[in-house]
């Protein structure tokens, strides 16, 4: 039997979000029936609200960071129990049988994955996010949540935490490296976190020196401010790696000359508008320019496991349901420190 649940939606494209229900699938054999207790706003969620991306499934339920309680599983289940403490991120299904997908990329699926919500599921259903009470999830896409990591502070790592955490390990971040990380929001300033866990030497670039006290506080080694151009001509050849977090165009050509030979950019943000990259900026010193997608359950499982035992969390401000659209205002103002997290019991 479904069940009714209540929700935030968007009706239509750039419409204010407004309370409404939708319907959750019946617990099947291999699903688990998740209480969410949190659920982070990411940019990405503004993105696809507005079509900023594309043309989107209305009414949309946002939300890809969902930490809550397991309500119920289905006969079949082996991994997660009633009670357990659970996440689900970006998607809830893949094919399950490309190469992608058996060797643990499941974000990378051949078939493009199942996402959380504006997509299509298996059963030919729109999938609906975490702006809600309850969410029906096939347990290969339930993630468990360490005792050591509150709900509530956890949520963003289900995206902003695997997003960031993935890069960062398939680079090698680790002692003697030194990583680079544009921008210090919601994905940076976990960024930086999860690079000073990993052993590196962190600087923030920055437009500003204005959250200059908080990255030096949450583990970076420098602050520098890309308003300045003395900083890339001071800076020129140093990193390793440079991680860009921001969804807005840059000048490239000049962060490819901050790259050491063999140094690499790699860009999680996803601007609205295409973008123009002069190549002959990356000859010469054999840099590259890369992109990289969330993370595998097993390797999001891996970053959760990893935050707990380093104490790495997201920095958040918790809010009611009622506040969502303002909070949308706000993020497009850069007026958050650093993550938005809507506690789901006041849906």
């Amino acid at each position: 039997m479904t069940t009714t649940v209540a929700a935030y939606a968007a009706p239509a494209a750039k419409a204010p979000l407004e309370r409404t229900t939708v319907e959750r699938r019946a617990v099947g054999p291999h699903d688990v029936l998740i209480d969410i207790k949190f659920v982070g706003i990411c940019h990405s969620d503004i993105h696809q609200v507005r079509e900023g991306w594309g043309e989107a499934i209305f009414p949309m339920v946002p939300g890809h960071e969902i930490a809550g309680i397991v309500a119920e599983v289905g006969a079949g289940v082996t991994e997660h129990r009633v009670g357990d403490r659970v996440g689900v991120g970006c998607m809830v299904d893949s094919c399950r049988v490309c190469d992608n997908c058996k060797a643990g990329l499941e974000q990378y699926c051949d078939q493009v994955p199942v996402w959380t919500y504006n997509a299509v599921g298996k059963d030919g259903q729109p999938t609906y996010g975490g702006y809600s009470q309850r969410v029906v999830v096939d347990e290969n896409y339930v993630v468990r949540i360490p005792e050591a990591l509150g709900l509530d502070v956890a949520a963003p790592l289900l995206c902003a935490g695997i997003t960031t955490y993935s890069p960062l390990r398939h680079w090698n971040t680790g002692p003697g490296r030194k990583v680079a990380v544009v921008g210090f929001g919601g994905l940076g300033h976990v960024a930086v976190k999860l690079a000073h866990a990993l052993g590196a030497e962190v600087t923030v670039l920055s437009q500003s020196l204005r959250k200059q006290e908080d990255g030096l506080r949450l583990g970076a080694d420098h602050y520098r401010a890309t308003g300045d151009p003395a900083t890339f001509e001071e800076l020129a050849g140093s990193f390793d790696l440079i991680l860009n977090t921001v969804s807005a165009p840059l000048d490239f050509a000049a962060y490819f000359k901050l790259l050491r030979t063999d140094g690499a950019m790699v860009n999680l943000g996803l601007p609205e508008e295409p973008v123009q990259i002069e190549l002959r900026s990356l000859s010469g010193g054999r840099r590259s320019l890369s992109s990289s997608g969330i993370g595998g359950i097993a390797e999001t499982q891996e970053m959760l496991d990893f935050c707990a035992e380093h104490g790495v969390v997201a920095e958040i401000e918790l809010i009611r349901a009622d506040e969502i659209n303002d909070a949308y205002e706000r993020v497009l103002a850069s007026d958050v420190r650093y993550r938005f997290v809507i506690d789901t019991a006041t849906i």
